[in-house]
Formats: C-alpha cells, structure tokens, sequence
C-alpha cells in the first residue's frame, strides 16, 4: 500500500505512533510557562489516554474517543489565542522529536485548527 493509501493514522504510527506523541505533547504542555498552569491538577495518564483516543480515531484509526466533545470539554476554560497557539507549538515540537513528515504535521495541525472555534471560548 503506497503512502497516499494509507490513512493519517498509519502514517502516523498507529496507535503506538500515535500514544508517544500524545506523551510527548504532555511533556511539552507541562514544561511550556503559556499553559503548564492549566495541567497542574490533571492527571497525566488520563489526558494522555483521552488525546490519544481522540487523534487515533480523529485520523482514521478504530479506537473510539469515550471523552467529552471539544466544545463541551473546553468550555469554561476561556482558553485565549496566545494559549491556543502554545498548544500548537507544543504539538508541533512533539511531532518533530517523533520524526512525522511534512505532510502528516501538515494535516494533523488542519485537524487542530478546525477545532480552534470548539477549544477557544472567549
């Protein structure tokens, strides 16, 4: 199967692929001054669990999210734009120490910026 075959999820690893840039990106959020403040009380394992569950199934994987829509799980954090980009950032970091490609860092960062009008509540 050529690579334009396959989906966003097995270019990006599957779920193993998929489970270590999610830790990566809690690594990133928690040591980022822009939004380590919001992670303070979360616990690291469940949110990895739940970004994982939701990229895997949000790129074409079979795993099913079991958390909240983003819209309902961001809405009352009043996440500002300079947070939103930070998070972004952190994403983007995480996927370059996991070596994803141009094209998978290209579309997964489209999913995250369609979902900007759902995570931003101002």
């Amino acid at each position: 199967m050529s690579n334009e075959q396959k989906t966003l999820y097995e270019r990006l690893g599957g779920f193993d692929g998929i489970r270590k840039i999610s830790e990566d990106v809690w690594t990133e959020h928690t040591s980022n001054p822009a939004v380590k403040a919001r992670y303070l009380d979360s616990d690291a394992e469940e949110v990895t669990r739940l970004v994982t569950e939701f990229v895997c199934w949000g790129t074409g994987g079979p795993q099913e999210y079991t958390g909240k829509d983003m819209k309902e799980a961001h809405r009352t954090m009043n996440i500002n734009a300079t947070e939103f980009m930070a998070v972004v950032d952190d994403i983007s970091t995480a996927l370059k120490k996991n070596d994803v490609g141009a094209q998978e860092t290209s579309e997964l960062l489209g999913l995250l910026f369609s979902l900007k009008d759902e995570v931003m509540h101002l």
